[in-house]
């Protein structure tokens, strides 16, 4: 909902008309179809997110070969570039995951959860693994986590299930609010809170609020407005003027929300800008 605030913000400004698509869940043959449908229509520009290239690769070089210029967002910045498109836009997420695992060891973790709740997205995957590279490097474990939030209870059970056969973790990543929330209840309902620090990527409400009551230790923030509102702006300028980017923005993250800063970013928060 945030990067469409971005997008729909952008094209007002940009005086653009935008529509913007997505499946209702992480399915990449209904995310192809949508691709391609989006092609069929002949539009000025397209953006994408690139969870799985393997999977989208054909829809975006269908697009690429009509002419049509495309920039991606989010996920997708390893592949971006072979694939043709014009620049990404975002955070790399291998390194953002690098800093969060170097902030949760700097904060004395030394065994923690990386819960992921979709294996196999390219994104959520390279989360983990800049998570577990810094977290080991700082002489840390880490253990990926599998869960289905699809059913958010039983993601809690799996995480307190978990944690109760690992006494000796002190600390839960979460690589979305999604996953952020289950996470918290099995913490609060274990009377754990104490004992371990949790942190996730991205934000929603129920994170900020933890945060700022000292229950979350930080979110990851990629900034997800920009993600919606640069692309826009990147595209009309490529169509009416031809200026293209050299290297991709990675400049939306990641950034962190701590307690010092929690409180500023829920006012934003309910703007729907942050």
């Amino acid at each position: 909902s945030v990067v469409k605030k971005g997008v729909d913000q952008a094209g007002k400004d940009m005086g653009v008309t935008v529509t913007y698509q997505a499946p209702d869940k992480f399915d990449m043959v209904a995310m192809s179809q949508l691709i391609d449908a989006a092609v069929a229509t002949k539009p000025d520009g397209l953006v994408v997110s690139i969870p799985d290239a393997n999977a989208l690769s054909p829809s975006i070089k269908k697009a690429i070969a009509a002419g049509i210029p495309v920039i991606s967002i989010n996920s997708g910045s390893d592949v971006a570039k072979q694939l043709g498109v014009l620049v990404h836009v975002g955070q790399t997420e291998y390194e953002a995951g690098l800093g969060g695992g170097e902030k949760m060891a700097a904060a004395g973790v030394k065994y923690a959860l990386c819960v992921n709740q979709e294996v196999g997205n390219a994104g959520l995957d390279a989360r983990c693994k800049g998570f577990t590279d810094a977290m080991t490097k700082a002489g840390a474990k880490v253990e990926v986590l599998a869960v289905d939030l699809a059913n958010p209870t039983d993601s809690q059970q799996r995480i307190q299930a978990a944690l109760q056969s690992k006494p000796d973790v002190d600390g839960v990543l979460t690589l979305g609010p999604t996953g952020a929330t289950p996470a918290l209840a099995a913490l609060k309902a274990g009377n754990m809170l104490s004992k371990i620090k949790l942190a996730t990527f991205d934000l929603s409400p129920d994170v900020l609020q933890a945060i700022n009551s000292g229950d979350m230790l930080f979110a990851i923030d990629q900034q997800q407005y920009l993600q919606g509102y640069l692309p826009i702006v990147l595209l009309t300028l490529y169509k009416t003027n031809l200026n293209t980017i050299a290297n991709d923005v990675l400049m939306t993250g990641p950034g962190f929300v701590t307690k010092d800063t929690a409180s500023r970013v829920i006012d934003l928060s309910k703007a729907g800008t942050r």
